[in-house]
């Protein structure tokens, strides 16, 4: 009698684990299926970003959404990665079978696969500001150069007014 109550324990507690072993990974594919479309979003965001080649003019609200976006995905990951301990502690405290083995460590490569994905976008879309805020801030100097400058010299004359003197053509060629 008091074995077949130990062993009941025993496979209640077994199932308790299985049924919450299902419930995180229903929760990891919803996870999954949620990012998948967030990084999609993303991506796109950033190929229409690097075709319109201007993500230094964006509005603010631009910027805005590209942050909010990326704290999104973000907070996605965090949330399946403890999704993916969740399902590595109720492995370890089962006898855990190969399929459980792998199923897990498929939803470890999928995390690893979105996390990548999502930084090298990230970086994608940072290079592309910095290269438009870089250009933007030279078309700003040349701009602010051209109204500085006084346009009614000629060019060797605002030379030598910066330099002090103009060798004539062939000298260069001489030395």
């Amino acid at each position: 009698m008091v074995s077949s109550s130990a062993d009941a324990a025993v496979d209640a507690a077994l199932e308790l684990q299985e049924s919450g072993w299902e419930e995180l990974r229903r929760e990891a594919r919803k996870l999954e299926g949620d990012l998948d479309v967030k990084l999609s979003s993303y991506a796109r965001l950033a190929s229409r970003t690097s075709a319109s080649s201007a993500p230094a003019a964006a509005s603010p609200s631009e910027r805005s959404s590209w942050k909010s976006m990326e704290l999104e995905i973000q907070s996605l990951l965090d949330k399946l990665q403890d999704v993916n301990d969740g399902m590595s502690r109720c492995a370890a405290s089962t006898a855990s079978t190969t399929s459980v083995s792998q199923k897990l460590a498929r939803h470890r490569d999928i995390l690893h696969e979105f996390a990548q994905e999502f930084r090298r976008t990230r970086g994608n879309l940072s290079s592309m500001r910095e290269h438009a805020d870089l250009l933007s801030s030279v078309r700003d100097d040349i701009t602010e150069s051209k109204v500085l400058a006084p346009t009614n010299l000629p060019t060797s004359q605002n030379f030598v007014m910066c330099y002090g003197v103009v060798y004539p053509p062939d000298h260069y060629y001489s030395i």
